[in-house]
């Protein structure tokens, strides 16, 4: 876990993370959680980027979600979202809406040089204001140009290749686009695809921002 400024950063491994801020916790594409994270049922908010497995899985929402969680999500996460029963923000990029106290902006999310993740699907990534600062989480994406226009504090960056950036487009994404006020976190290996290696290599060739490699829950 990760104590930034009071915002803690648990990384529950792939692009998955629990955030508790200002009273508030809040689950980002929760996938393959370990026992240790089941059965908390403690989410004041879920919010799903895009509609994959490994980004919306109900075996994984349901050990976090309770009666009174609400939910932002991709509008193509709809159908599989509905058997949960609570209240849903359906969102595309440029969206912006108010949960529970928290802001949070929809941006675009989407692969330029592979076809998994296409811009026309209107997946997404999120930025949050929690304490005063933006929070990004980049979704699965490669470098584009909308990342100019999100302006972090913070940003949660996918490293791994194959589906996503390489860890080196990653990095020049962080120095020549994102460019993060304080803090980039690298996501999105050791699951799936990816591995340490390409976390270390982000922090190796950033320079726009301090970098912090967080250990799975």
């Amino acid at each position: 876990m990760l104590d930034y400024k009071g915002i803690k950063f648990h990384w529950l491994g792939h692009d998955g993370y629990r955030i508790v801020a200002g009273g508030k916790t809040i689950y980002i594409d929760p996938y393959q959680l370990s026992k240790a994270q089941h059965g908390k049922n403690d989410a004041d908010i879920v919010m799903i980027t895009h509609n994959h497995f490994d980004h919306l899985s109900m075996d994984d929402i349901k050990q976090v979600v309770g009666k009174k969680t609400d939910i932002v999500a991709a509008r193509e996460c709809a159908e599989q979202l509905k058997p949960l029963g609570l209240a849903t923000s359906l969102v595309a990029p440029g969206d912006r809406v108010t949960v529970q106290g928290v802001q949070v902006e929809a941006v675009a999310a989407y692969n330029t040089n592979k076809t998994f993740h296409p811009k026309a699907d209107k997946k997404v990534g999120y930025v949050m204001t929690l304490g005063g600062m933006r929070v990004y989480h980049a979704g699965d994406a490669d470098d584009i140009p909308e990342m100019s226009q999100v302006h972090p504090d913070i940003a949660l960056v996918p490293v791994s290749g194959t589906y996503v950036m390489t860890a080196d487009e990653a990095a020049r994404a962080v120095n020549e686009k994102i460019k993060p006020k304080m803090l980039a976190i690298p996501m999105h290996y050791a699951s799936i695809v990816g591995s340490r290696k390409d976390a270390a290599r982000f922090k190796e060739l950033v320079r726009a921002c301090p970098v912090e490699i967080l250990e799975q829950e």
